[in-house]
């Protein structure tokens, strides 16, 4: 578990990046057979991932809510992005076992999202949190003078800001 990282923080990634938002729902909890396998693949793919920081892949998050789970992940670029979702191994299998089962009922769903942000154009905060989000993809600064409001961080060019 990382250790807690006291007083205010704010993210830095350098240039643009992407978050991709991906989830699967539970439809029908009885048919365990159509959602668990692909609940299953999602480790696999993750763990390719961390293995081959070449691919573009920055790091993830995970949320379980009441019907399924949602990773936020952050990349690099769409291009590296898209690149593995079309020729990823583990990804390739996922999306081929999940096409040849679960689409043949609604006891499963998956969803994505998909945003580029442009350099500079996020802020964030984190009070007395281990690195989390994007200030674990990217880089955890103390919160400094001209970037204390939410608005000071979305405007201020955040390569002024090197402490």
């Amino acid at each position: 578990m990382s250790p807690i990282i006291k007083g205010r923080q704010t993210a830095e990634i350098e240039g643009s990046f992407v978050v991709f938002i991906i989830g699967v729902r539970i439809n029908k909890w009885l048919a365990v057979h159509r959602w668990l396998p692909v609940m299953q693949s999602m480790g696999p793919m993750l763990s390719e991932l961390y293995a081959n920081k070449d691919l573009g892949f920055l790091d993830a998050s995970y949320f379980i809510s009441g019907r399924g789970l949602s990773i936020v992940q952050y990349w690099r670029s769409y291009e590296q992005l898209e690149q593995y979702a079309r020729g990823g191994a583990k990804h390739l299998q996922a999306w081929q076992d999940f096409n040849r089962k679960a689409r043949a009922g609604e006891a499963v769903g998956i969803y994505h999202e998909t945003y580029a942000v442009e350099a500079g154009a996020y802020e964030s905060i984190y009070i007395n949190m281990p690195p989390s989000g994007l200030g674990k993809a990217g880089r955890l600064k103390p919160v400094s003078a001209g970037r204390e409001t939410s608005r000071e961080r979305m405007t201020t060019d955040k390569s002024d800001h090197s402490s």
